[in-house]
């Protein structure tokens, strides 16, 4: 079993939320390997200690890109449930798919924190309302913005390079 010490009884009598999403319509069908390893993170969760019926996923955001949460349905209706103290951990096959807009991405970590709730990837747990995991999280969108936008601009941070 896999398991963090960051998760606690506290956060297993709250819900895990498995966020998945894919930037475009096209991707959903050529990139069909990456949409299974997502829904898959519902045994990451069980593995970490949560039980079946305190599992939810929100896919409402497939095909739609991540650069703005204006037209993320899934991501608003994550934004509430974590507001109301109601998730315990978000997981997302890599925490850079949950947001690629700063204006998004650091008020999640700041929610979050707030409120007690985890962020988990496929390798790892984080606690965003600690100093290490806030830490963490944002050399993980460091990284990404520095490993893609060169390329892709995906990650906007509003600096340019």
């Amino acid at each position: 079993m896999s398991s963090s010490e960051l998760v606690t009884t506290q956060h297993l009598t709250r819900k895990a939320i498995i966020y998945i999403r894919q930037s475009s319509p096209h991707q959903m069908f050529s990139n069909s390997e990456s949409l299974q390893l997502q829904y898959a993170l519902r045994q990451r969760a069980l593995e970490l200690g949560w039980s079946e019926h305190n599992i939810t996923t929100i896919d409402r955001d497939l095909g739609t890109t991540a650069a703005s949460a204006e037209h993320r349905e899934g991501f608003k209706q994550l934004l509430a449930e974590v507001t109301l103290g109601e998730v315990g951990i978000i997981l997302s096959y890599d925490v850079t798919r949950l947001s690629r807009n700063c204006s998004d991405w650091y008020p999640l970590l700041d929610l979050c924190g707030y409120k007690g709730c985890l962020i988990a990837d496929r390798d790892s747990v984080y606690n965003p309302g600690s100093a290490n995991g806030r830490l963490l999280l944002g050399l993980l969108r460091t990284n990404f913005r520095n490993g893609t936008t060169y390329h892709s601009g995906s990650f906007n941070c509003g600096d340019s390079q």
